[in-house]
């Protein structure tokens, strides 16, 4: 018998007792319905914000589910000071982007900070939240492991993978994305972290063309992130995570340097982690890429096991989770490194 909605919010809360900040700071997945018992609902912190993801096909009739996560958060997080609202599937675009349930605008926080780093967010961007935070344990490899080094971060919309590769610190960031207010957000990290900030280094334009200005300028990188849209398509070509994602690793691999990485996301629900791993075999088939490292998703994402409830739609083993990470280790014919 399916447990209440309560109950599912009060195993999720209990489970992820050691998990939470207690100066409310950093982000983390209070509820991941989808694999703790109600698909409809996930719930995350921001600090002192919660924000609800609805995922009703019919938004109008989850109200009663909206009111028993607003009366649960009102109980036992009383520390929130604005509860938000997502309906994903509202005809509105203010619904998508985010409804108040209680608190007002400038309760919403405003940025988070996490391993050491501050993170400027803006809840409302669209709609999700402009801060991932399925990506957490990525974020720490690269603020362990890229220090000194030049990094490349494609599809980086508000740039948090590149803000942690300047913490470690990166020698070089460079920041790309088509849209360009996306990458002001990244600046604002980079501020509220009093890093300066090289306008050369936030790159606003279409991937293809982006990479290919690199190409001709002979660019080359430690470490080039590839984090993209589940789809996407401009004049210039089209981003396709079921399809055509060997693809656009391809697009990169001439950028990275000899002995560099090449840090490959795919978290399409619906690709199972032993395709996705036989299309990075396909890649390595040829002896230039290596297989060097999975990188899991954090545990508020993937569940515990006295929460978690049925199984996902396509299994992701060898990864834990459907946002499949993967670091690549690259070789160059012509042995040419990012420094040289």
């Amino acid at each position: 018998m399916a447990l209440p909605l309560s109950e599912l919010l009060l195993r999720a809360l209990k489970a992820r007792s050691a998990l939470r900040d207690p100066e409310w700071q950093s982000g983390l997945r209070l509820f991941n319905g989808f694999l703790e018992g109600n698909s409809e609902l996930a719930v995350d912190l921001f600090a002192r914000t919660a924000v609800v993801h609805d995922h009703a096909a019919e938004p109008s009739a989850s109200s009663a589910q909206l009111a028993t996560v607003e009366t649960f958060v009102r109980e036992h997080l009383p520390e929130v000071r604005a509860l938000l609202v997502k309906s994903k599937n509202s005809a509105n675009p203010e619904d998508r982007r985010g409804v108040l349930r209680f608190g007002t605008s400038a309760d919403l926080d405003r940025r988070v900070h996490e391993n050491g780093i501050s993170y400027a967010i803006d809840l409302r961007l669209n709609q999700d939240t402009s801060f991932y935070l399925d990506t957490r344990e990525l974020r720490a490899w690269a603020k362990a492991n890229l220090a000194d080094q030049i990094v490349l971060n494609t599809f980086a919309y508000t740039g948090s993978l590149g803000v942690a590769a300047r913490a470690a610190p990166a020698k070089r960031v460079v920041q790309t994305d088509l849209n360009r207010a996306y990458l002001n957000l990244a600046k604002d990290s980079y501020a509220i972290n009093r890093w300066p900030v090289v306008r050369a280094d936030f790159r606003g334009g279409d991937f293809f063309e982006v990479m290919g200005e690199l190409k001709r300028q002979n660019a080359l990188f430690d470490c080039v992130f590839v984090d993209p849209p589940f789809f996407s398509t401009t004049d210039k070509g089209t981003v396709d995570l079921e399809k055509e994602f060997a693809r656009l690793l391809n697009k990169v691999r001439p950028l990275v340097g000899d002995g560099g990485r090449l840090v490959a996301v795919n978290n399409a629900l619906f690709v199972s982690g032993a395709e996705y791993k036989k299309q990075l075999d396909a890649l390595c088939a040829d002896g230039y890429l290596e297989l060097e490292l999975l990188i899991p998703a954090p545990a508020d994402f993937v569940g515990f096991p006295e929460t978690r409830v049925g199984t996902p739609p396509s299994d992701p083993a060898p990864f834990n989770h459907s946002t499949k990470i993967a670091v690549l280790r690259a070789k160059r014919k012509d042995g040419k490194k990012a420094s040289s």
